[in-house]
Parts: C-alpha cells; sequence; structure tokens
C-alpha cells in the first residue's frame, strides 16, 4: 500500500537566518509511504499529526535536520513502513522561488 500527504500546509520555526529563529514561516510537506497491509493500517491523520507536532517543537535549524528526525520518528511510530520519502518546502523563503530539499529511505526490516 502507498500513502501520499500531500501539500501539507503550516507554519512553524525552521532555518538559520536570524528572521526565521524569530518569525514562524510556512513550510510544505510531501509525503510518500510505503507498507505492507495486513491486518494493520497506517492512520495518515497520526502521520499528519506527528509531522505537525515535530516541526512546531523541535524548531529545526536545518531542513535536513528535519527529515531525519522525521523519518527516525515515523519509523519507530508506525513500524511497517517499507519506504519513505519526504520533502520540505519553504515557499517563501526567496522572492522568485520555492526552495525543498527531499529525502528517500528504504528499511530493510
Amino acid at each position: 500500500m502507498k500513502i501520499y500527504i500531500e501539500n501539507l500546509r503550516f507554519s512553524c520555526i525552521i532555518g538559520i537566518l536570524d528572521v526565521e529563529r524569530i518569525q514562524k514561516q510556512d513550510v510544505i510537506v510531501n509525503l510518500t509511504l510505503t507498507y505492507r497491509y495486513t491486518q494493520e493500517f497506517i492512520d495518515y491523520a497520526k502521520v499528519v499529526k506527528l509531522i505537525k507536532k515535530t516541526m512546531k517543537q523541535e524548531k529545526f535549524l536545518l531542513i535536513e535536520d528535519a527529515l531525519t528526525t522525521l523519518t527516525k520518528k515515523l519509523k519507530k511510530k508506525f513500524p511497517q513502513i517499507k519506504s519513505l520519502k519526504l520533502k520540505i518546502t519553504k515557499p517563501s523563503i526567496l522572492p522568485d522561488c520555492k526552495v525543498s530539499v527531499a529525502k528517500t529511505t528504504r528499511f530493510n526490516s
């Protein structure tokens, strides 16, 4: 099975610039995960809640650190995940483009 979460948009503190440490900015999270469905399903509402809670609480300096932490937390909470692709976008950090960083992870277990 695959779950897609597309264009999850919320505000949080993320970034290394002084203004980014003070003022919340919008981020957009896109996720694709695969898992083996047997009798247990993955509740996508819980996935969204974990992403938003983590991003808002941790106030990451780097998108890369956010991706790594989210990957670990999602796998721990939902061990049946087989692969996970996460992308975090900052739509307003630069005036003429959106900036994104993505991470894809495949799990052996």
